[in-house]
């Protein structure tokens, strides 16, 4: 009999729990993003994930725990990921376009993440919405942080200060419309992506930090 034929089934192995659970979770994000939440069925995820629905509501809870805990996990990582790419040693601009390409690498090589956050949870409503509206509340916090250093920096941090929140908003709410255009066209490299957008929206943020206004004719 060979070393194979002796391996347990998946489903017999025993994991640490952090193991299992992320296995479980992964499973049903997969799911959750393929049929939205309430199609996607606990069969389904269990047989994705190779353990019993048993093991499923154990380690996890029901269904609406399960998908609570897909959404909070995948925007602490979408966070993280958008954190990680600023790099504080540089000036705001480039602070900025790294953290956007950072956030659309991540659409791009988490797909399934980004339905589940952007499409289904909003769908669904509730409190899973609301989970979504303190990811982009955060987004636009460190965002808004960005805009009001860049302010400082020339001289006219009140007026930056004033505005920067509900620019940030506009930028954060410009980034995700980009994000859903991009799943339909993954040959557009992050890169590209985040230069699109800091040419559509810093220009106008510089100008209005040194002081230029737009104003309607009439």
């Amino acid at each position: 009999m060979s070393e194979d034929d002796q391996r347990p089934p998946e489903r017999a192995r025993r994991l640490p729990r952090a193991v299992r659970e992320r296995q479980i979770l992964d499973a049903a994000v997969q799911v959750f993003s393929r049929h939205g939440y309430h199609a996607a069925s606990m069969d389904e995820i269990s047989d994705v994930a190779g353990v019993s629905k048993p093991m499923i509501y154990t380690y996890l809870g029901s269904k609406e725990d399960l998908f609570g805990a897909c959404i909070r996990r995948e925007a602490t990582r979408l966070l993280e990921a958008i954190q990680a790419g600023v790099q504080p040693d540089l000036p705001p601009d480039m602070q900025l376009w790294h953290g956007l390409r950072s956030f659309y690498r991540f659409v791009a090589e988490y797909r399934e993440s980004w339905t589940v956050l952007h499409r289904q949870a909003l769908t669904v409503g509730g409190a899973f919405a609301a989970e979504i509206t303190d990811m982009r509340a955060r987004a636009i916090q460190l965002v808004a942080a960005l805009v009001v250093s860049a302010g400082t920096r020339k001289g006219v941090g009140e007026q930056a200060e004033f505005s920067g929140e509900g620019l940030a908003a506009s930028l954060v709410g410009g980034a995700e419309s980009l994000a859903d255009w991009a799943l339909d066209h993954p040959d557009i490299s992050d890169g590209v992506l985040a230069s699109w957008l800091m040419n559509l929206v810093w220009l106008g943020f510089n100008d209005l930090i040194e002081g230029e206004v737009w104003k309607p004719s009439q």
